[in-house]
């Protein structure tokens, strides 16, 4: 059985806790940090305390305080103990305790004492615990009572008070860091949750747009800096957005109107055709004429799948070098006989080796030859050149014809656009020639171009870069 999964945390939410475990982390850090220092400065303290003590009766039995007024008066030197649990040990050495003023009875590791006439420092200081685990610091050092009694001085001190302090500072410590972490990530929740409200904004926007809103744009107006350059760039897709929808809405008009002719002439030749008995020869004609209908829905159909496929065959061309002049010569001597038909000639110049796919590269003069011939002046010459230019080769393809306006030049390259409607309405163009020369040239990392002069010079030129170069340019 799965675990049902838990459902993802927001961004205001998640950025909060983060900040507030961080903040909390930084807390404890720094609790911690005191707590060690004050648990250190006890302890230091103590040792200090220990070592005073032990010093100050070294100096009192030192000036020749009696041994018998010693065991009679026990009780002098437990009022000067710290705390009933402190502890005060004299004995002289390997005999029984003189004063042993250790209430609780906990036991003290022997050590080696301090010298007499040796100065006591925190090296002095001993470390023992209680069975409850309560620290005891304790310092054992010597003095001389006189040329043949020496006296064993054991000061302990049990850090009860002490412990108890640094647990409940300890507590305090846990305490305001989850208070800080609770606190934090509520203030953290609500400053974040105001803070992305423009966010928020840009979503109710967005959700705005749809297929017949493209025009919408988010607006910067009330917006943060930070947040300027992402509306910026979601403007720009929308904007690439719209110009692709626009362009697919007139290529699915054009494609249905495109079809729509050959298929209603299909239908109005087969209507004609049964609309009464025909002789054989009739009926063959018919046949032909709805053969000839039929390639060219497939010529479409074939050009239309080609540039589909087009954007995801970068990864399938495969380019090589080629011979420059041998390549237009090929392409010539295909359209020689087309040509002659209607009295054009065809011209090659040029020569070089050129990087590009073989098939695509001929396609491509193919259409541009083909474009020529189509719309060419009778009698004229039709020129195929080459030559080196920047980072690349040029290939040019130019002809005489009637002169395109400006505006119909820059929409040479887009499916289904024909310059004159007039002449090619009847004819078996499929308007995506030269979209896909274009194409083929974006497959290449190159670029088409176009430009008819005055004297109706029109020009097409392929520019290919050379193997090396990812972004080309021509000169």
């Amino acid at each position: 059985m799965k675990t049902p999964r838990l459902p993802p945390l927001s961004l205001t939410l998640r950025s909060a806790l983060l900040f507030a475990s961080v903040a909390a982390l930084v807390i404890s850090v720094v609790g911690f940090y005191l707590y060690g220092n004050i648990a250190d400065s006890m302890r230091r303290q103590a040792g200090f305390q220990m070592s005073g003590r032990v010093d100050y009766f070294r100096n009192l039995l030192g000036n020749q305080f009696p041994l018998s007024r010693l065991s009679e008066n026990p009780h002098l030197f437990e009022n000067m103990l710290g705390n009933e649990r402190d502890i005060l040990i004299f004995q002289q050495p390997g005999l029984p305790p003189l004063i042993n003023v250790n209430p609780r009875g906990y036991f003290l590791p022997t050590v080696a004492p301090v010298a007499a006439g040796h100065p006591l420092s925190l090296a002095a200081v001993h470390v023992a615990t209680t069975p409850d685990g309560v620290p005891i610091r304790f310092v054992t050092a010597l003095v001389n009572i006189d040329a043949r009694q020496r006296i064993q001085i054991t000061a302990a001190h049990v850090m009860a008070n002490e412990t108890r302090m640094l647990e409940q500072y300890r507590n305090r410590i846990i305490e305001a860091t989850i208070g800080a972490f609770m606190l934090i990530a509520l203030m953290g929740y609500s400053v974040l949750r105001q803070g992305l409200k423009p966010l928020r904004h840009m979503a109710a926007q967005a959700r705005s747009i749809h297929p017949a809103t493209l025009d919408t744009r988010l607006s910067e107006q009330g917006a943060p800096p930070e947040l300027h350059q992402l509306i910026g760039s979601f403007n720009q897709m929308l904007d690439r957005l719209a110009d692709g929808y626009r362009r697919l809405s007139q290529f699915s008009a054009d494609l249905a109107h495109e079809i729509r002719t050959p298929v209603n002439a299909l239908m109005g030749h087969c209507q004609v055709a049964l609309y009464q008995r025909r002789t054989a020869p009739e009926y063959e004609s018919v046949l032909v004429r709805n053969s000839e209908e039929l390639e060219r829905i497939s010529r479409l159909v074939e050009n239309i799948l080609f540039l589909a496929r087009a954007g995801e065959a970068h990864s399938a061309i495969q380019p090589g070098s080629l011979s420059l002049g041998a390549e237009l010569t090929r392409v010539a001597d295909y359209f020689e006989g087309l040509a002659d038909e209607r009295g054009l000639s065809l011209d090659c110049q040029g020569h070089g080796e050129v990087w590009a796919d073989a098939i695509l590269l001929r396609r491509a003069l193919s259409n541009l030859v083909d474009n020529a011939i189509r719309y060419a002046n009778q009698p004229s010459r039709i020129i195929l050149s080459g030559r080196r230019s920047g980072s690349g080769w040029i290939i040019e393809v130019s002809n005489q014809g009637p002169v395109i306006p400006a505006q119909s030049m820059a929409k040479l390259f887009d499916r289904f656009y024909r310059a004159d409607n007039a002449r090619t309405s009847s004819g078996n163009s499929t308007g995506l020639g030269l979209s896909i020369v274009q194409a083929i040239m974006e497959l290449h990392q190159g670029r088409a171009t176009a430009r008819c002069d005055a004297d109706g010079i029109l020009c097409f030129s392929l520019f290919f870069p050379d193997r090396k170069t990812s972004n080309p340019s021509a000169s």
